[in-house]
């Protein structure tokens, strides 16, 4: 699909041509409907910079790309314009894989580097950090707990929307909140972050630019994905919050002080040790 082929190619595109694609990328069916003017005004660019965008990736000019895309969508069985259920075992692969490589490829393409060099900074002087997420992003809180918690700073997750109250409550300058959310305006998780910012913390938010959640933070990392409105999007928007957790993770650790990493180091022995010991269990007579 067309769309597929300007993700792969976007890291060639110059910087101008990006902003074309990206355009392109969040609102394909306005790219159909729309002139070439009305497309150059939404990327913020030229009309000549549009042509050179259709060029970069292939074709003579604006209407031979627009005629493509328009095939390309009116043909697309995927992300959702069909039953995922009613697919074949091979097309439900193909169709779940390809969701999933794709919006890796928007995040990839539309993850503010500096707002994750803000976030490390912040989690890097963390005395204790603390995750809050509701429903499928309460999941991702667990396993971001989970991740956080080896670099040796205090780490808790909390899903229910009274015990995340009752702990932002308590929370002091020094301490750090990430609040996960996918759409941004939880009331209760809102209310939860308004606390924690009264007690002096630190709030790192994932979520889209522009929600409520979002205006609250102290470092926003703005997941700002077009997502179908289907039963299986959820699949798709919890793979970019988890990737943004990996991401996070990952800096911090590097990020550690000598004295961190070795009890890292320790903490990791100490776990394959168990493990040895465990199998050796397990293999006696």
């Amino acid at each position: 699909m067309l769309l597929d082929s300007i993700r792969t190619q976007y890291d060639s595109l110059s910087k101008s041509e990006k902003k074309v694609a990206l355009a392109v990328l969040e609102q394909p069916e306005l790219a159909i409907a729309e002139n070439i003017t009305a497309l150059a005004k939404k990327a913020d660019v030229s009309e000549p910079t549009v042509v050179r965008f259709c060029r970069a990736i292939g074709f003579d000019g604006w209407q031979a790309f627009k005629l493509k895309l328009a095939q390309g969508l009116a043909l697309s069985t995927g992300d959702g314009a069909s039953p995922v259920l009613d697919d074949m075992a091979a097309d439900l692969v193909d169709k779940v894989c390809n969701r999933s490589i794709n919006t890796l490829l928007d995040l990839r393409n539309s993850l503010d580097a500096n707002a994750i060099e803000q976030a490390l900074q912040v989690l890097g002087r963390a005395n204790t950090i603390e995750f809050y997420g509701q429903g499928t992003s309460g999941i991702i809180a667990a396993d971001a707990q989970h991740k956080f918690f080896r670099s040796g700073v205090p780490t808790v997750a909390y899903s229910d929307p009274h015990i995340h109250s009752i702990a932002a409550s308590l929370l002091k300058k020094g301490d750090v909140v990430v609040a996960i959310s996918q759409r941004g305006n939880s009331v209760s998780l809102l209310r939860s972050v308004q606390l924690a910012r009264s007690s002096g913390a630190a709030i790192v938010v994932l979520a889209p630019s522009g929600t409520p959640l979002a205006e609250l933070a102290t470092v926003l990392i703005p997941i700002d994905l077009h997502f179908h409105t289907d039963p299986y999007t959820p699949i798709s928007a919890r793979l970019a919050h988890l990737v943004v957790i990996d991401i996070l993770a990952v800096g911090l650790a590097l990020r550690l002080s000598p004295e961190r990493r070795k009890k890292m180091l320790h903490a990791q022995k100490a776990l394959q040790k168990f493990d040895l010991q465990f199998d050796s269990f397990l293999q006696a007579p």
